[in-house]
């Protein structure tokens, strides 16, 4: 799925991450999520890919240990947030 959100407003593309979560919990199948929003990344991936910019190369490779099922609530976590600034961080954002 590359950026499949990317055209929607906030509560439709929360809505549609919780509905891809849904789909998820019932057939634990793969699904490759491409998405420029790293708190996206987070909320749906069990694990999250860094890219380098041109060339495109992997940076890291996170793994996600967030309980499932998610929800909302996995927002307010402070893992969740500690994932994030890992994040933030591969990408030089936090400086």
């Amino acid at each position: 799925m590359d950026e499949p959100f990317g055209a929607l407003d906030e509560i439709t593309r929360e809505q549609m991450g919780l509905e891809v979560l849904r789909i998820w919990n019932e057939t634990r199948k793969t699904i490759v999520f491409i998405t420029h929003s790293i708190a996206e990344s987070v909320f749906l991936s069990d694990r999250v890919v860094v890219m380098s910019p041109r060339p495109g190369v992997v940076r890291a490779n996170i793994v996600v240990d967030l309980p499932r099922p998610r929800d909302a609530t996995v927002r307010g976590m402070p893992r969740y947030v500690e994932h994030c600034q890992e994040i933030r961080g591969q990408l030089g954002l936090m400086g």
